[in-house]
């Protein structure tokens, strides 16, 4: 079986700003979930981040991922508009997205979710939060117990402005009593979309080997189907490329 060809798309503003996030994440946020998935054989990597040209996403670099996965907070507005269509439109055809913590607010997950996403409660006081897994036969929960605890983190609280999940997998408390749908699952077109809440950039999520887990889990559930050749434009079955 191919690998997964994952891109790790990051705006790597936080730690070029901030010496505390950038003691936590020295390589960027984008090179900590890339090595999670480097972790375990399947997955060809490659990362882009906000300030290269056409925001490392161009036509080429979209035609050869199966999964993007998309992280963003300080700069959402900065994100160009034809960018953003470009990607909506690889998804359409069947490029998986995980959308990750404050991306929830970014310009792709509102354009594919048709509303807009950023009303929520929160409050950044680095509480403990609990994330339940509700659905343990999903893919996405693969060798997971019954909850993944991350000692400190921002809360996010509902009520959440986005559409009811296809599939909600995991289900987060915080110690203020707060909950929050964590885990919810998409489609749109032949594409999947995963929303994954965890992964404020001041507290080492992205080092939690559980976290890590859903994320592979998550790039392997979004990946186009097994037996499909995806590229810009198109899904063809493979048979239908055999001359």
């Amino acid at each position: 079986m191919a690998d997964i060809r994952v891109t790790v798309w990051n705006e790597f503003r936080h730690e070029r700003r901030s010496a505390e996030v950038a003691a936590i994440y020295p390589d960027g946020i984008h090179q900590a979930i890339a090595n999670g998935l480097r972790a375990e054989p399947g997955f060809l990597v490659r990362t882009a981040t906000l300030d290269e040209p056409e925001h490392g996403l161009t036509q080429e670099a979209l035609a050869s991922t199966d999964v993007l996965l998309w992280w963003g907070h300080l700069a959402h507005g900065e994100v160009r508009d034809e960018v953003v269509e470009r990607v909506r439109d690889r998804v359409l055809e069947g490029m998986g997205l995980i959308v990750l913590h404050s991306g929830h607010g970014s310009k792709i997950f509102e354009r594919l979710l048709g509303t807009r996403t950023g009303a929520l409660k929160w409050r950044d006081d680095g509480e403990k939060e609990r994330i339940w897994v509700i659905e343990h036969g999903h893919p996405i929960a693969e060798g997971l117990g019954e909850y993944i605890e991350i000692p400190k983190e921002e809360m996010y609280g509902e009520r959440f402005e986005i559409p009811a999940p296809d599939e909600l997998v995991f289900v987060s408390w915080f110690e203020g009593g707060e909950v929050f749908r964590s885990g919810c699952c998409y489609r749109r077109g032949k594409g999947k979309l995963f929303y994954f809440r965890p992964g404020h950039e001041t507290f080492p999520v992205y080092h939690h080997p559980d976290v890590l887990r859903v994320i592979r889990n998550a790039a392997r559930w979004a990946a186009p189907t097994v037996g499909a050749h995806v590229s810009y434009g198109r899904v063809e079955p493979l048979e239908s490329l055999k001359g």
